[in-house]
């Protein structure tokens, strides 16, 4: 059981928070400001964060660096909560440490999808060669391959596939998808996305099935085959 430190200042988001962590089976300990987080890091590292940008005593951006230069948690994965929405703040939290950022409001489905994601990524070495179904992609050779047959992919269509199949069963939002294939979270351009699903399905034919749509949510992959609207 994974155990999660929020550091939030604001008590009803903190509440929901937790009650959505909790209820989903990890261990949770939550703190409203900077001091008391660095009090029990000093007992026990987490196997997460959860980080808001704006504290009383100190902003999140400085205790990401924080956490970065400090030997026993530098590996830790952070998320940063931000209620900033200009690129040049969620770029600076990158920049300075964080694995992952969600913007306030957000869905408890959102938090939950993002945390399972990082922790998954965090805690096993994706291995070069991923399989789901009848698709195989081998990251060495940067080959793909579906129902026996090989699959000629853009740059993009490969990382996309890769970032899904990597998160086998885990739904993806389209906002993650854009700021972990390209690298920016636009909203107007999350578009980008069901055009490169749209091709990257067709291009694997039968075995485009497997790429699951949750309507209002975004994608995922899986061994089963669903519907591709």
């Amino acid at each position: 059981m994974a155990l999660i430190y929020i550091v939030e200042d604001d008590a009803s988001i903190r509440e929901i928070e937790i009650m959505a962590l909790k209820n989903s089976n990890y261990m949770v300990q939550a703190f409203d400001r900077a001091a008391s987080f660095y009090d029990k890091l000093e007992e026990i590292i987490p196997d997460l964060v959860l980080l808001d940008i704006m504290l009383p005593d100190e902003d999140g951006y400085k205790i990401v660096r924080r956490l970065r230069s400090n030997p026993k948690t530098r590996k830790t994965p952070v998320i940063m909560i931000t209620a900033k929405t200009a690129e040049m703040d969620m770029v600076k939290g990158l920049d300075d440490g964080a694995d992952d950022y969600i913007r306030k409001p957000f869905s408890v489905m959102e938090l939950l999808s993002r945390v399972r994601a990082l922790l998954r990524r965090s805690q096993e070495e994706v291995p070069d060669k991923l399989t789901v179904g009848n698709i195989m992609l081998d990251h060495e050779r940067h080959a793909v391959i579906a129902e026996g047959r090989n699959v000629i992919l853009t740059l993009k269509e490969y990382e996309l596939l890769r970032c899904l199949m990597i998160n086998e069963g885990i739904v993806l939002t389209r906002d993650s998808i854009m700021r972990i294939v390209w690298g920016v979270d636009f909203e107007g351009e999350t578009r980008t996305v069901d055009m490169h699903i749209k091709t990257l399905r067709q291009k694997l034919g039968d075995c485009g099935k497997q790429i699951h749509t949750i309507r209002g949510v975004g994608y995922s992959i899986d061994k089963e085959c669903g519907e591709e609207a």
